[in-house]
């Protein structure tokens, strides 16, 4: 195993240094808590949105905190939640007193510790609200979860709900909205090789070279199908035909697009799904509105990737077009 470390008992921290140092015109770190929150929190008059999971999924999800998206990011060691007790202290310093909107992927730590926190605040007379996303159709349940993954397709919950908070909707509103992206998102991944957590020291599977997984998590889990390696286009192919018919996608329907790396992916391969993305939408009369390509939810640095659509309304085109001032979100 080969990682540019120093210790790998501070990886979580260090990065988190590395992080705020990186980028202070948009975020602060708390470290005693493992977090990362807006420079300007709490934000007057605003809900707050907060986020968060195990580390090795940069750059979620401390690079989506910011103007326009959220307001802070908990990170757990790598895969691994964060604690109720430090999601509940992020919870306190961003609260202005408008709310608390929680976006979760369902994975059972990261909804357990998420809801434990919620309660705490609501305890002591925070307003708090949450969304579970589950946008994975590769699975039902998994060694992580009870019901669907919440995968790729979060990035698409964040920057929604962050700019109607933005826009100063309030904590039912944000709500809502947040609920109809969760409900028209599906995604799914694949890899071609397995990850290392730093910690561990060795891979999390094992494939043979002419081998690769379909139907991935993000913690580093092997797919639901292991298969001999294909083509760029047949491995979109294998994943549209599980992804469309889902909600389903079907002729007429307007669509937002994420072709995201599990960290160890080129741009240029990444690319080369992308296109066959468009052109199997094309085929189905499936208008794309806009795309995004590149890594925003990851496998630390595992090879390999994920197809996300997003079904719009005029509403949530609105939001994906308003503006965020991240360190990861594409200022185009």
């Amino acid at each position: 195993m080969k990682k540019i470390l120093n210790n790998p008992e501070n990886v979580v921290r260090e990065m988190l240094i590395g992080f705020s140092s990186a980028y202070p015109q948009y975020i602060r770190m708390v470290l005693e808590h493992q977090a990362i929150i807006r420079k300007d929190s709490p934000v007057k008059n605003k809900v707050a949105l907060i986020s968060g999971g195990g580390s090795g999924h940069e750059p979620s999800h401390s690079g989506f905190v910011g103007y326009g998206m959220l307001d802070g990011a908990c990170a757990g060691a790598v895969f691994t939640s964060p604690t109720a007790d430090d999601i509940a202290a992020v919870m306190r310093l961003i609260d202005s007193g408008q709310g608390i909107f929680q976006i979760i992927k369902n994975y059972s730590g990261d909804v357990m510790n998420f809801e434990m926190a919620a309660e705490i605040l609501r305890d002591e007379g925070h307003k708090v609200e949450a969304v579970l996303v589950n946008d994975d159709v590769a699975v039902e349940d998994s060694l992580y979860t009870s019901g669907r993954r919440g995968v790729a397709g979060t990035i698409f919950v964040h920057k929604i709900a962050g700019a109607a908070a933005q826009a100063g909707l309030n904590l039912g509103q944000i709500k809502d909205i947040a609920e109809k992206v969760k409900d028209n998102v599906r995604s799914m991944g694949f890899a071609l090789t397995p990850c290392t957590v730093p910690q561990v020291g060795r891979p999390t599977f094992s494939l043979d070279e002419l081998e690769m997984e379909i139907g991935i998590g993000i913690h580093g889990e092997p797919g639901t199908q292991r298969r001999k390696l294909m083509t760029s286009d047949l491995i979109v192919d294998t994943l549209l035909e599980q992804i469309l018919p889902d909600l389903p996608f079907q002729g007429g329907d307007e669509v937002a697009v994420l072709v995201n790396g599990m960290g160890g992916t080129p741009l240029m391969e990444l690319m080369i799904l992308h296109k066959r993305v468009t052109e199997i939408l094309k085929q189905e009369k499936i208008t794309l509105y806009k795309s995004w390509v590149g890594n925003f939810m990851t496998s630390l640095e595992m090879a390999g990737g994920s197809v996300t659509l997003l079904k719009l309304n005029e509403e949530m085109k609105g939001y994906l077009d308003s503006p965020a001032r991240t360190p990861s979100w594409p200022t185009y």
